[in-house]
């Protein structure tokens, strides 16, 4: 059984030869640049370590490094939207430590006179939209476009035109997407997005945005109704043109905390429910792919809404969080939903346990996950950069090795 036939099985909840693995096949399975170049030279694979999200500073997972880790799924990751950065003209970018990192031909922090950087609006220098301290390991927005929004003209102002896919990357991604299912076994997961909730986080800036939603409720549903719509219409450009060629859509939206979820689900019903519907069912009508869902947090009180409008997978499958318990969800969800995360509990175990911790969680969350199939292996989240390249090799040989049928 190959990787694809091996991922294709589990997500149709039948049991392959054994549990397929993802490490890094979209932006929330994935692993810091730092500690990716520490697992590459653990492995002995040589070469730059190439950082294909920047707002995260990710690496982009090199086939040696996935094949040694028993990966079955790899990414067609959409352009940096956000600060406009084509994953394309790559060049070369020094790292403190004497490595190389490898980044995007057209990103060009600015350095701070503390030693952080600055990413800045091409057309409008003045203009900071995210920062990284110095020594830090991701960016923080710092600009949000709607953040002095007040009225229905301030949000028809907003450059909508300017959200929907563009002609071009739609062809850069059918060319990738065709060449990966003709030369990869893979199964293929396709980052789109879809966020609508969080997307106004992004919009408004967090806070403006949780206070519209309770004392703005007209502006919020016209923000997020907007957003909708410009969801859907670049699915309509998208989706032509992938969709005979991979296998699993990853739309988006953290809808939960450590503790709860961040709104009650009488308010996710009555506001958000109706827009991820509206698009999940659209993506279901026009093409025979697998909704992922990534939701961070503890989103067990939505979960049943979410079987109904259409999703099939969800991650990370936060399993520290309340409600998450691996048991729980997979005695009440299992039938309805694959699974794909929840390997390791990143915020405890993986960075802070022995490696006799690590392979005892692992073992313990495949006995509960793998049966019956629906279960795609990876650790809830990014690997961080501190985390060594030594427990990073035994998760995922552990998975391979206690992940055979039957568990």
């Amino acid at each position: 059984m190959n990787s694809r036939e091996r991922v294709l099985t589990a997500l149709r909840h039948k049991e392959p030869d054994r549990i397929p693995i993802d490490f890094g096949a979209m932006r929330s399975t994935g692993i810091a640049a730092p500690a990716y170049k520490k697992l590459k030279h653990h492995l002995g694979i040589p070469g730059p370590t190439r950082i294909y999200d920047l707002f995260q500073w990710l690496a982009e997972p090199g086939l040696e490094v996935m094949r040694a880790l028993g990966a079955d799924v790899i990414q067609l990751p959409r352009f940096n939207s956000s600060f406009s950065i084509r994953l394309e003209n790559w060049k070369a970018w020094p790292d403190p430590a004497g490595e190389e990192y490898v980044v995007p031909g057209n990103f060009d922090p600015v350095q701070r006179s503390d030693g952080g950087l600055e990413i800045r609006d091409r057309n409008k220098p003045d203009r900071i939209l995210a920062h990284m301290t110095a020594g830090g390991h991701w960016f923080n927005p710092a600009y949000f476009p709607l953040a002095g929004a007040k009225n229905r003209r301030d949000i028809d102002d907003f450059d909508w035109e300017g959200c929907v896919i563009s002609d071009e990357e739609v062809q850069v991604l059918q060319k990738k997407a065709k060449q990966l299912h003709r030369e990869t076994d893979f199964a293929i997961l396709g980052e789109f997005g879809a966020n609508v909730f969080e997307g106004g986080h992004f919009d408004f800036g967090y806070r403006k945005f949780m206070e519209l939603l309770l004392l703005d409720k007209d502006l919020a549903l016209l923000y997020m109704e907007k957003k909708a719509d410009n969801w859907i219409e670049s699915l309509k450009k998208y989706l032509p043109a992938v969709r005979d060629f991979i296998h699993v859509i990853q739309v988006g939206d953290d809808l939960g905390m450590q503790q709860g979820t961040q709104i009650s689900l009488e308010m996710y019903r009555e506001m958000i429910k109706p827009f991820h519907k509206k698009i999940y069912r659209f993506i279901k009508e026009n093409s025979d792919l697998y909704v992922f869902l990534h939701s961070c947090g503890s989103i067990y009180d939505f979960i049943p809404d979410l079987i109904e409008i259409g999703v099939d997978i969800i991650n990370p499958v936060q399993i520290s969080a309340e409600k998450m318990e691996p048991e729980r969800l997979k005695k009440e969800f299992g039938k309805d939903l694959v699974f794909w995360g929840g390997g390791i509990d990143t915020q405890g175990t993986f960075t802070h346990g022995t490696l006799a911790d690590i392979r005892r969680e692992t073992e313990e969350n495949i006995k509960i996950f793998a049966p019956g199939g629906g279960f795609v292996f990876t650790q809830v989240h990014n690997i961080q950069s501190e985390v060594p390249p030594e427990k990073i090799v035994t998760l995922y040989k552990t998975a391979r090795e206690r992940g055979r049928y039957p568990v």
